[in-house]
């Protein structure tokens, strides 16, 4: 089984880029990339320097529970393709390691999953942990600050669960 790994969906974008609220009910701030590292939740890719973006309060999670972190997004602020999920480490992953944890099908951390995993592990380690039937999805989210990156499923999800499914 490969992991699969999910874009930011089309909609949600389309949300924040027409200007309508993030989790916390505030417009998307909009920035210009200055040539850092501005990871595109949408395209799964680093933003160019002169790209417009936006910075989004994001809670990747269909409900709410004491386990549903919300926190910053980049994305690109122009209306640009999403990436296509995939089975390869999108490649706005360049740190040298992220958080991988497991969540369950009623979007719980499932306690004793999350580790800082080296980048070139992220792949085998979210394939481990999807082979366990407690595992609904993994995030990988930024192993020095927490920042939610990808959600990454089964090829198969659980019944009940629907790819990319999300608030």
């Amino acid at each position: 089984m490969r992991p699969i790994f999910l874009p930011l969906p089309d909609a949600t974008a389309a949300h924040y880029r027409s200007g309508g609220p993030d989790a916390y009910g505030l417009r998307p701030e909009r920035r210009v990339a200055d040539g850092g590292a501005i990871p595109c939740r949408h395209s799964l890719r680093l933003l160019p320097a002169g790209t417009p973006y936006l910075i989004v309060a994001h809670r990747p999670f269909a409900g709410l529970n004491p386990y549903a972190e919300t926190g910053p997004i980049f994305l690109a602020a122009e209306d640009t393709p999403g990436a296509a999920p995939t089975t390869e480490l999108p490649p706005f992953l360049t740190a040298a390691a992220y958080i991988v944890r497991g969540y369950s099908l009623d979007e719980r951390i499932v306690y004793g999953t999350g580790a800082v995993t080296p980048t070139d592990r992220i792949v085998a380690a979210c394939a481990n942990l999807l082979a366990c039937d407690a595992i609904a999805f993994v995030h990988v989210r930024s192993a020095t600050n927490n920042c939610f990156h990808v959600r990454v499923q089964r090829d198969h999800p659980a019944e009940g669960f629907a790819l990319g499914r999300e608030a």
